[in-house]
């Protein structure tokens, strides 16, 4: 139950802040929309303001937006498909773009509920190099190997970088006093460089914001290499997801606090945008890449010829989603538990 209850609460925010991204755009634009539900399913309640309906449906599965013209040919002048070019691209990236705001939003509160690591020394780990060298809990790091210091990654990627087997030169503040410190570091049994000290985090809503940016950019480069490694090859349907095995992968995450679920919010919401923006058939990237074409040609494609590739597309896509599942029962053993 919790991971169903998890998965649903995941799906619905993320496609319905997905919809919201493509709906307040188009109302910017000027163009009609015919209805914004939220959920999915038979309607429980439904109300219209002006030219617009709005519905809650009985199945919170996220939501949508119905733009006219969107699907079909329309002769209204505020239809999608009378839009210009730039408004056009500009809803359709709407919905990715509310994806990245969503994990910015998502990975700033797990940012500030865990805290973000500082420079400050909380403790040294006993017995360890930094504790026998004499560094104290409230020291700020300041350089190391003389490389300047300014956040905790910096720390990290100069311990990770270091040769072990060489003295490392560690500068402190202490009381406003700038001490030097000499240690040998240690390699713990995963084969990693350490010194044996623990952050100072703090909390602040600056810090968070600037950590959710951040580990959202972090995300986006993943991602980014992920689907490069599919373009060169290296990654076959079996080292894939689906829903299957992300609904899986939610429920574990639950298992384990609320903020664990948030981070895996965030990280889903930066792969569903940034996939969805991938030039292939059906997805929103190959509807801007078909109005970046009749920009080119000065007139649109055929919206049959459209349609029949953004058909293909689906059915490719349905196709790559049935094997993944078909993987991801196995890899999880979903039937055996």
């Amino acid at each position: 139950m919790l991971t169903l209850v998890s998965a649903v609460f995941v799906f619905f925010i993320i496609i319905l802040f997905h919809e919201f991204g493509h709906f307040i755009v188009a109302k910017a634009a000027g163009i009609k929309v015919n209805e914004f539900s939220i959920g999915m399913g038979p309607k429980l309640i439904q109300r219209k303001k002006g030219e617009t309906k709005y519905s809650i449906r009985a199945l919170p599965v996220g939501g949508y937006c119905s733009m006219e013209g969107e699907d079909q040919q329309s002769d209204d002048p505020r239809g999608f498909n009378n839009a210009s070019t730039k408004a056009r691209i500009a809803v359709i990236l709407a919905g990715s773009i509310m994806n990245l705001i969503l994990a910015i939003i998502v990975l700033s509160i797990v940012s500030y509920s865990l805290g973000v690591p500082t420079t400050s020394v909380s403790e040294t780990i006993a017995d360890s190099p930094a504790e026998l060298a004499g560094i104290k809990s409230g020291d700020v790091i300041i350089s190391i190997n003389d490389v300047n210091i300014n956040s905790w990654d910096d720390i990290i990627n100069e311990i990770g970088s270091s040769n072990p087997e060489d003295a490392m030169k560690v500068k402190v503040l202490r009381d406003k006093e700038t001490i030097d410190i000499t240690l040998k570091p240690t390699v713990s049994e995963d084969n990693r460089v350490m010194i044996g000290i623990v952050p100072l985090n703090e909390r602040s809503f600056k810090s968070a914001i600037v950590g959710g940016f951040k580990e959202t950019i972090e995300m986006m480069q993943i991602m980014f290499n992920f689907i490069q490694m599919i373009f060169k090859g290296g990654v076959s349907a079996r080292d894939l997801s689906g829903p299957v095995g992300i609904i899986y992968t939610i429920g574990e995450a639950a298992k384990y606090g609320f903020i664990n679920l948030l981070y895996l919010m965030g990280f889903i919401s930066v792969n569903l945008g940034v996939f969805n923006l991938l030039p292939v058939p059906a997805l929103d990237g190959s509807r801007i890449i078909f109005i970046l074409i009749e920009i080119i040609r000065g007139k649109p494609i055929d919206p049959e010829k459209e349609g029949y590739v953004h058909f293909v597309g689906f059915i490719l896509l349905i196709l790559l989603m049935i094997t993944v599942t078909y993987f991801d029962i196995n890899r999880f053993n979903i039937f055996g538990r």
